[in-house]
């Protein structure tokens, strides 16, 4: 049976908020990244469904002016924070200067990109004031680039 590399993490001595490189591989010469960006301490809390969602509409727009090769970010099934995967391979400090320079245009945008029926899935549920509430959070208590040790 295939190992799950999140599965092997042990959430119970994490520190968030961080960034972590979660696993990459290469094939062919391509290398492809996958970061955990976790914005909550793992069962301890959750983000909402509607900050979830707005969050990462806006993730998913405003980290890739911020790096280059983003194929996907889509959220964590526990809801403490997404997944990004990409091309390119940055250090885990590239990618939390990343973020943190979103978070921040989160919490002073007035607008959500791509809400409309015809772009999203559920339209319906989504909450800029949420999702903001969260980025306050995650920037306060600071991004570290390790998850074991407070590294901001």
């Amino acid at each position: 049976m295939a190992q799950v590399e999140s599965f092997l993490l042990d959430h119970t001595k994490v520190k968030a908020p961080y960034v972590r490189l979660a696993g990459s591989e290469e094939h062919n010469g391509t290398k492809i990244s996958k970061y955990d960006l976790r914005f909550l301490q793992p069962n301890e809390a959750e983000l909402p469904t509607a900050a979830v969602h707005t969050l990462e509409h806006l993730l998913a727009t405003n980290l890739r002016d911020e790096l280059e090769g983003i194929i996907d970010i889509s959220p964590m099934g526990c809801r403490t924070g997404f997944y990004m995967i990409l091309w390119e391979n940055y250090s885990t400090e590239q990618v939390r200067d990343a973020l943190k320079k979103v978070l921040e245009l989160v919490v002073t945008t007035s607008s959500v990109p791509a809400v409309s029926a015809k772009e999203c899935g559920n339209y319906k549920d989504h909450s800029l004031f949420s999702a903001q509430e969260y980025a306050k959070l995650v920037l306060e208590k600071g991004i570290s680039s390790d998850p074991f040790e407070r590294k901001i």
